[in-house]
Parts: C-alpha cells; sequence; structure tokens
C-alpha cells in the first residue's frame, strides 16, 4: 500500500529478466547498493516479480519509534553488528532461506565508494550463508536510485522524473567451493565471484566497460 504507489510515482520503470528470479524455493537476492533509496525501488521490482524481499537492517532501526514497527512488519532480520550477537542475523537468514523466504542481501554491506558508482569489494556474509546453506545466489543490478536521492544526501531530486533500470542475472556458479572447508580464503574467493556477477549485470545496464579490479573501502 507503501512501496508501490511510492514506486510508481518517484520514478519510471526499466525492468529487465523478472524471469530469473525463482518464484519458489529460498534464494539469495545479491545486489548493487547506490542509494538509500533503491532498498524501497528494489522491493517493488522483487515483489511484481513474485517474491517478498526479506531485507537485513541495522539492529537500531528495530528501535526507532514507527519505523521498528514497519521493519518487522516487514519480516527484516536484525544485524547486530560488532557484538557477539552478530551470527544471529546469518542463523536467521539461513531458517527463513530454508522455509522458502528470499533474502535480499547488499554484500557491500553499505553503498559504493567507488568513484564511478561501481560495486566494490563485497564482505564475506552472502558467500557464508550460499555456501553453508546451498541456496542459489541471484545477481541483481539496478541503475538510477543514485539519481533520486544521491548517496548522504537528505533531500530526493524529484524532477525530472528519474528512470530505476534492473537486471537480473543467471545463478552465480559457486559449485567450485562445494565441500570446501570455509575458510576466510574460500569465502573471499566465493564473494569475488558474486561480485563480478553482479558487476557483470550493471555493466549491461550502463553500457559500459567496469574497471578491472573492484574499489575496495579498507585499500587492501
Amino acid at each position: 500500500m507503501i512501496v508501490k504507489p511510492l514506486s510508481w510515482l518517484l520514478v519510471k520503470r526499466d525492468w529487465r529478466r523478472g524471469d530469473r528470479v525463482p518464484r519458489t524455493e529460498g534464494i539469495i537476492i545479491a545486489a548493487n547498493h547506490l542509494s538509500w533509496t533503491d532498498p524501497v525501488l528494489l522491493a517493488h521490482f522483487l515483489y511484481n516479480n513474485g517474491r517478498w524481499p526479506i531485507v537485513l537492517a541495522k539492529s537500531t532501526l528495530f528501535k526507532v519509534p514507527f519505523l521498528g514497527h514497519a521493519v518487522r512488519s516487514l519480516r527484516a532480520i536484525p544485524v547486530y553488528r560488532g557484538s557477539s550477537e552478530a551470527a544471529k542475523s546469518l542463523h536467521e537468514s539461513e531458517e527463513r532461506l530454508k522455509a522458502g523466504g528470499a533474502i535480499l542481501f547488499y554484500p557491500e554491506g553499505t553503498c559504493t565508494r567507488d568513484p564511478q558508482l561501481w560495486p566494490m569489494v563485497g564482505k564475506t556474509g552472502a558467500a557464508r550463508l550460499a555456501l553453508h546453506s546451498g541456496a542459489k545466489v541471484i545477481p541483481v543490478a539496478h541503475w538510477g536510485a543514485q539519481e533520486l536521492l544521491p548517496y548522504g544526501e537528505k533531500k530526493p531530486r524529484l524532477f525530472p522524473r528519474k528512470t530505476f533500470r534492473v537486471m537480473v542475472g543467471e545463478p552465480v556458479d559457486l559449485s567450485k567451493y562445494a565441500g570446501r572447508p570455509l575458510h576466510a580464503s574460500v569465502l573471499r574467493e566465493a564473494t569475488a565471484d558474486i561480485m563480478a556477477a553482479i558487476t557483470a549485470q550493471l555493466a549491461e545496464l550502463r553500457g559500459e566497460k567496469p574497471p578491472q579490479t573492484p574499489y575496495d573501502p579498507d585499500g587492501r
């Protein structure tokens, strides 16, 4: 009642290959992150393609008046960063996958800091969840949300009306990691494969060539 009318009002749509989103099984949807608005716009896309997106949200949001109620109503999973409860979010995500849920994951962990807005080096949570659960990872790239609300700004740029573009890729092939211990090196390699799949979809959306090496905010 809120998200879809807002999405229709704020942006025009260029949605591609929604047929690649599995309709029934537990899946991990791995997407790039450009703006505070893209979870709302991407949720509309996923809902219209038969999936209710289960978002991982900072635990502090659950304590905010009204917003906390909304986040809980949307069946979001709280993420406890930097605490002994940090693993809870992955455990709950795995339980939701077993029940057939669609987990929307932003492997970068935050909006990209790449100067040209390409996906950054990802964090390993999505890869760990995929390899531990066996769930498919569906790479999804989007473009346009950053024109509506650039990262760090609070006032949206409503006019002229922006276009929100989405491209869905084939499931990421992680079969070479099957049966291997989930050491840090394995998780980093699998994460790199996931980010490369997202970047490939974004390159097609943008009609541009991505950088050979993704931006690393930690300078590694």
